[in-house]
């Protein structure tokens, strides 16, 4: 993979992480099973909570890279 372009790296890695993102969260998915799991609305509220802030968060760490990059002086 020493030919790999700037881009095609990018697209191998984010297509990886956000597959695992979505993994974890159709696992999460999994513990709504009352039968094998004892849980309430606020442990929920709060796992739905800490995702959201997640993905604000990476939504701002992107928006200020192009911000960055749209800032950079040139002649």
């Amino acid at each position: 993979m020493g030919t790999e372009s700037k881009r095609d790296k990018f697209v191998r890695l984010a297509e990886n992480r956000t597959q695992g993102v979505l993994k974890g969260i159709e696992l999460l998915g999994n513990l709504v099973n009352s039968n094998a799991y004892d849980y309430s609305k606020k442990d929920l509220d709060k796992i739905i909570a800490a995702i959201k802030e997640a993905t604000v968060d990476l939504e701002n760490t992107y928006a200020k890279a192009i911000s960055k990059e749209q800032k950079k002086f040139k002649l």
